[in-house]
């Protein structure tokens, strides 16, 4: 293998590892719901299982899941392939570690949403939810600053408020950072080679 692939495709095997390690921790050792404190009242385990997309956001419906599924698996083909075509044109190794990473987000909730209702998740009646239809498993809350927003706030005014609200993953952080990161240093990543100007004095070829 070309010393190019090692770094980014170890660093996506490593996330995706982590992301499933800490997913099973939670399913044997949590009830759903549950909550284990790490930072008091701003940092916890919080055990949910979501049929939808990142920090527990949802696309309704049997036949919603079963596209949204569909849609990962051909999102993250795209995005693989967008990282080999990375590597082999040699672009910045930061924007492909980047991409690596959001290619390891999205692997790490596939795996869940399809195999995990085959093989641990059960509808009400005990029957297993079956391939494409699997759960996504969430587990990280950090509600940071909580409060009421004053009352002149257009539609939102007096009501309650947390910041971060959503449960999330491994996984959906691997996402976020590769996203965040490609946002920040986009101008450094896609940097345009300047042209090479023609020297005054140059002495015309002809034909």
């Amino acid at each position: 293998m070309k010393a190019a692939y090692t770094k980014p495709l170890l660093a996506a095997t490593l996330v995706i590892i982590a992301d499933q390690l800490v997913k099973t921790w939670v399913r044997l050792n949590m009830a759903p719901h549950e909550e284990i404190r790490f930072l008091g009242e701003r940092g916890m385990l919080n055990y949910v299982e979501n049929n939808g997309m990142a920090f527990g956001m949802e696309l309704g419906g049997e036949w919603g899941k079963l596209a949204l599924t569909l849609f990962r698996i051909i999102a993250v083909c795209g995005i693989g392939y967008g990282m080999v075509y990375l590597i082999k044109h040699k672009y910045h190794r930061g924007l492909i570690m980047n991409v690596a990473l959001i290619f390891a987000g999205a692997m790490g909730n596939i795996i869940d949403s399809t195999f995990y209702g085959v093989i641990f998740q059960q509808d009400a009646f005990g029957k297993p939810l079956g391939l494409f239809h699997g759960r996504v498993v969430d587990m990280f809350y950090f509600p940071l600053v909580s409060g009421n927003f004053p009352a002149w706030v257009p539609l939102w005014g007096g009501e309650d408020f947390v910041f971060f609200r959503p449960v999330f993953n491994v996984a959906d952080a691997s996402i976020s950072v590769g996203v965040i990161l490609i946002l920040i240093f986009q101008k450094h990543y896609f940097k345009q080679e300047e042209p090479e100007e023609i020297a005054p004095n140059s002495e015309m070829v002809e034909e």
